[in-house]
Parts: C-alpha cells; structure tokens; sequence
C-alpha cells in the first residue's frame, strides 16, 4: 500500500515500479473506497469490454496510462473518466472520426501512451495502416470523406493553436453541426489534459510494447 498524498512505498508491488514513473502504481488491493469507485469505473465499463484494444492494466491488475493518475484525486478522477468515456461511446462521430481526432493530438504532443492506445483502437475502427503514417507524421490523410476532411482540419488546429479559424469554423459547422463541434473541441481539450498529465507523470507505453516512432524535428508539414 501507499499514500496517495506522498507517494511513499509501503507494499513490495510498488518496488518494482519503473525507476521514470512519477506516480507509482496502485494495487487494486490498497485501494479506498473511493478509488475503487474509479478503478471498477474504468475496468468495468466500455472500455474494458472482452477484448480491449490496449492494455487497460499490467500483471497485478494496476491500471496504467492515464487511469493510474486518476486514482490519486477521485473526486476529479471520477467524473474525468466519464468524460472520456462520453467521448468515445456517446457523442455523434463515427469511430473513424473520433480516432482521428483523437490520434491528431496524440501526434501533436507526442503522447506514447496516447498514441499506443489510440493506435490500436484506430486500426479496429477502420483506419488504414497508410492513414495512421500520415497522422503520426503531422501530414492531412488522404480522406475521402468530406466529414472526416472537416474533423482532421479543426483537430488539427485546436491541436496546433488552441483555436479554429472562421473559415474552419463555418466549414465545421455547417458540415457537423452545431453540437458536433461542441464535442470536437472537448474531446481535444480532453485528450490534451490527458497527454500533459502523462508527459509531467512520466508515463510511458506499458512495459513490452513499442514505443511509437515520431519523425524527426522538421518532417512532415510542422503538425505533430
């Protein structure tokens, strides 16, 4: 066990922790109440299923990613994970659409976890391999739906500069709809909070897994 205010080890699971992790591992036995709450939240919804498409945990059942974080604070971890969970099961994109999104700001802020996961939900949702090498790189996929076209611009620019231009705006718009858009910029704004917390926590991609290859400084077309 340990103490989620301190970080002090106090159970043998927590020594074997990598030495980069900022925020060691809770074991599902150590956890409080309201932990549990979240821990049961994010194993036992939508996004565990019967064959996830990531690694949800490792070995001894601790959550890893960006769920481990969330288990620190509960009361924000909680209604954080609903969140997540709203944007991928609920809202009116298709999968193709969301995971596009979504893979633009994994490439963005070069998340190795977010793009790990994303990844492998993309490819299940229809992504082609040559799509995914596009996004990865910062280069627009060649899309031929005129929808998807719309969510890679916005997504690109809210990624890039916290902001859409009128013309991207409009097009958004009259191309998603009102309500769309609305769930567009929360879910970049969702999967950014994600990506900062997993870069100052010093996350990395589960342990036996690639790490995802980023181009060099000054490939592509400056969008990653």
């Amino acid at each position: 066990m340990i103490d989620p205010v301190s970080g002090e080890h106090v159970d043998d699971h927590l020594r074997r922790e990598p030495s980069a992790s900022r925020l060691p591992l809770l074991p599902p036995g150590a956890l409080a109440e309201e932990q549990r709450a979240v821990y049961e939240a994010v194993t036992g919804g939508p996004r565990g299923g019967r064959a996830p498409a990531f690694r949800l945990t490792d070995e001894d059942g601790r959550l890893l990613g960006p769920f481990n974080a969330m288990l620190y604070s509960p009361s924000v971890g909680l209604p954080l994970q609903d969140l997540g969970a709203a944007l991928r099961f609920r809202t009116a994109f298709t999968k193709r659409e969301r995971e596009i999104a979504t893979l633009v700001v994994a490439a963005r802020l070069r998340s190795d976890f977010e793009w790990y996961a994303h990844e492998r939900i993309g490819l299940r949702a229809g992504l082609e391999q040559d799509e995914m090498d596009a996004l990865r790189a910062g280069r627009a996929p060649m899309l031929g739906d005129v929808r998807e076209r719309v969510v890679y611009e916005a997504a690109r620019q809210l990624a890039a500069e916290g902001d859409v231009s009128d013309a991207v705006y409009a097009e958004a718009v009259a191309t998603l709809g009102r309500s769309a858009v609305v769930e567009l910029v929360t879910l970049v704004g969702y999967y950014t909070a994600l990506a900062m917390q997993l870069r100052v926590f010093r996350v990395g991609v589960p342990e036996g897994e690639p790490a995802p290859e980023w181009p060099a400084d000054g490939d592509g077309d400056g969008d990653a």
